[in-house]
């Protein structure tokens, strides 16, 4: 799968579905005619795809209940403000997705006491700064979050573009019980995410 202009790239299962993409920019962006919806559409390409049988947008932060829980991978290609682009870290990078990974103590601890923020439990289990490869920055951490569901794990791989005008996030999640049995099929998938945007282009 690439993206728009074919600069980021990854591979998945042929037996994965893709999720409407008409369903993940509304969860996303929300109204699909509001003004902000128009604006963000403009600047972000999507895209996700689940191995479940019945694919969802849903399964982006749970899976179905029990053993039936299936990998979902979520895609997303960001061109930067200039504000964002002066501004722009690995921290940064970690938390691209949209999930909060690289935070102070004093936010986690906010989140742990909001009683409507799903995200509780955080866990980091890995975090390694990728090579730098033709000017192209990336960071791939590996976390848990406990949401109504259950234990879900989240791999999460994201690039800077050598021209820092773009970040490109790419975020599977399954069960912990699901990533822990299917761990080197979603590393291979997680691998597999390239990114080629030169300086200027």
């Amino acid at each position: 799968m690439r993206d728009q202009d074919g600069a980021t790239y990854f591979k998945v299962p042929s037996s994965w579905q893709q999720v409407d993409p008409k369903a993940i920019e509304a969860a996303l962006f929300g109204d699909p005619d509001s003004a902000t919806a128009q604006v963000q559409k403009e600047s972000v390409w999507t895209a996700a795809f689940d191995a479940h049988a019945k694919p969802s947008v849903l399964h982006l932060l749970e899976g179905s209940p029990g053993t039936d829980d299936q990998p979902f991978v979520f895609a997303k290609v960001q061109k930067l403000t200039e504000d964002e682009q002066n501004s722009a870290s690995l921290n940064m990078l970690r938390n691209s997705s949209g999930l909060p990974v690289a935070v102070t103590e004093d936010v986690r601890k906010q989140l742990e006491s909001d009683q409507e923020s799903q995200l509780k439990g955080f866990e980091l289990l890995a975090d390694d700064v990728l090579p730098v490869a033709d000017g192209v920055r990336g960071v791939r951490s590996v976390f848990n979050y406990r949401l109504d569901g259950g234990v879900q794990t989240f791999d999460e791989t994201a690039y800077l573009s050598a021209d820092g005008s773009h970040v490109s996030t790419l975020l599977i999640r399954c069960s912990a019980a699901c990533y822990r049995q299917r761990a080197a099929e979603i590393d291979l998938i997680a691998k597999s995410f390239k990114v080629k945007r030169l300086i200027n282009q």
